[in-house]
């Protein structure tokens, strides 16, 4: 009962577009008053610092940074040139571009929201002078861009690893296989859109262009060998990875290439920083309610509630699917981890499922709740890039959110599909 009148709290202050962060804490703060009396007042403070103050979170900010270092450098226009020169000749080869590109980006920035704003100003317009229709151009760069929290480095992972004491570099092992399914997924899904409308094939296969445009990025491909190999080796943790990978980002742009627009760096810098900002309070104010539901044994009670209808982890993980499909609709990713995975901790641990292969489903689940209104905010950015309307964009969108259900349900019911790398590599 407790639980379902702060959930209901918490809505209701959403729905008054009180932020959510505020939010949270609003509700955690009345709950631990009502309960405790005034005296755990000033312990709200130092439990707020504490629960922000966690080593693996440095990774975020950093990560965010890396990948605007990317834009303002001309590493992501030398990824697309390279792009576009081994799939060009594919008819509908500028909508595989624009995934593959995308795929490469989330090895970076760990960011869908930098991903989509990174790629869309530059293809989007590009398909759309090709004849691409509108909508199917923001449409395609907005799941592409969902990939990103998939394909390791994954912000959205590193939440999820901190909240659920997860390891975050296994996570980012058991991305990589459901990423790479769902990029190719949705590449075929465009060669079918391209030979059923007649879209175009950019450029005849050109040997020496290819080789060309791969030395111009050879350095860019260089990063995410250097940062993942060294996080997967067991050289750094996730959080040195990620200045790993802004100082090789400012080394390559800075210093190779001699493209580094300091204007531009500095506007996506401060735009990093109030990003991490909302990331880190909310961060803090999901602290407060921690501790509140683990005073109450809130999340037990509720574990508890679900076996006694159903021990099936099957059945469990159905359920917990349609949740968080339901959460990502009204939630924001980093939002819907922080407030929902303390909760479901206990249940996922009393069935045995392993809560590695957990962080895949909610980060899949999440990719699929940032497509879909009406929060959507990687889905918003897109259409706000391509100047397209969201519900025309979403009649498009529905094949590729489609693409990530279907990898999502691999994911849930053939646990080796995220699991294989990891066992292999770790256990």
């Amino acid at each position: 009962m407790t639980l379902a009148l702060m959930l209901l709290g918490l809505f209701a202050l959403i729905m008054i577009n009180v932020p959510i962060a505020v939010a949270l804490g609003a509700v955690a703060v009345v709950a631990m008053v009502a309960t405790q009396g005034l005296d755990i007042l000033p312990n709200v403070a130092l439990v707020m610092y504490d629960g922000s103050r966690s080593f693996p979170l440095l990774a975020i900010p950093l990560f965010i940074l890396a990948g605007a270092i990317m834009n303002a450098s001309g590493i992501s226009r030398r990824l697309i040139a390279f792009a576009s020169a081994l799939f060009g000749f594919v008819r509908g080869g500028l909508a595989m571009i624009n995934i593959g590109v995308s795929m490469f980006f989330a090895e970076i920035s760990g960011s869908a929201v930098a991903d989509v704003a990174a790629v869309g100003t530059i293809l989007i317009p590009s398909m759309q002078k090709r004849g691409y229709p509108r909508a199917f151009a923001a449409a395609v760069t907005s799941s592409a861009a969902s990939l990103a929290i998939i394909i390791p480095p994954s912000i959205p992972m590193i939440l999820y690893g901190v909240m659920a004491n997860a390891s975050i570099v296994q996570l980012f092992v058991a991305g990589i296989v459901p990423g790479v399914i769902g990029g190719f997924s949705m590449m075929l899904l465009c060669y079918y859109f391209a030979r059923r409308y007649g879209w175009p094939v950019e450029e005849i296969f050109n040997l020496r262009r290819v080789w060309r445009t791969f030395k111009e990025a050879i350095w860019a491909f260089v990063m995410p060998v250097i940062i993942l190999g060294s996080i997967f080796g067991g050289f750094v943790t996730a959080t040195e990875g990620a200045g790993l990978a802004v100082v090789a980002a400012l080394l390559i742009g800075g210093v190779v290439y001699r493209e580094l627009d300091l204007r531009f760096l500095r506007q996506a810098i401060l735009d990093g920083a109030v990003q991490t900002a909302v990331v880190m309070l909310l961060v803090a104010a999901s602290a407060l309610v921690g501790v509140y539901l683990t005073e109450m044994r809130l999340p037990q009670q509720l574990a508890q509630a679900i076996l006694g209808m159903t021990e099936n982890k099957y059945v469990i993980l159905a359920l917990l699917n349609l949740f968080f499909l339901v959460i990502g609709f009204f939630l924001h990713s980093a939002a819907a981890i922080i407030l929902v995975i303390p909760i479901v901790i206990p249940l996922i641990t009393a069935v045995g499922i392993d809560p590695v292969h957990f962080g895949l489903i909610v980060t899949l689940n999440l990719a699929i709740g940032q497509q879909t209104p009406p929060v959507a905010s990687v889905l918003i950015t897109a259409c706000s890039i391509a100047k397209a309307d969201i519900w025309e964009v979403s009649r498009v969108n529905v094949w590729f959110i489609a693409v990530l259900t279907a990898v999502l349900l691999l994911v849930t019911y053939v646990p080796i599909v995220p699991m294989g790398l990891v066992d292999y590599f770790y256990r």
